[in-house]
């Protein structure tokens, strides 16, 4: 709804006086507080359900792990991968690094003889 900053899925209304709520779960703009996971979560279900059907619906872990893919399909290196993703090792995140062919042409090149960057 023309909002480009802020947490992208976010309430109807501002957070009660008494609630805390951190900065970044803020949108800067509205002041509207971010959605829980969990309520994201039903209302990406119930949005694109197929046939009206609940669970039938999209998932955010799939949307979060499906980025990841394109990222590293897209030339992310495994350390930034895992810097957006937040994981802590990097066995859980490589599934989704896919070096291009270039890529490892790239590296392999830094061994070439008489390469300067050596």
């Amino acid at each position: 709804k023309g909002r480009t900053r802020g947490p992208v899925f976010v309430t109807h209304r501002r957070p009660g006086p008494g609630k805390v709520v951190s900065p970044r779960d803020l949108c800067p703009d509205t002041r509207f507080a971010r959605l829980s996971y969990g309520q994201a979560r039903a209302l990406l279900d119930e949005h694109t359900a197929v046939g009206g059907t609940p669970g039938t619906g999209g998932d955010l872990h799939e949307w979060r792990h499906s980025s990841l893919t394109h990222l590293g399909e897209a030339g992310a290196s495994l350390l930034m991968l895992m810097t957006k993703s937040r994981h802590k090792k990097p066995e859980n995140v490589r599934r989704y690094f896919h070096p291009s062919a270039e890529a490892i042409a790239e590296v392999t090149s830094l061994l070439a003889p008489g390469n300067s960057r050596r």
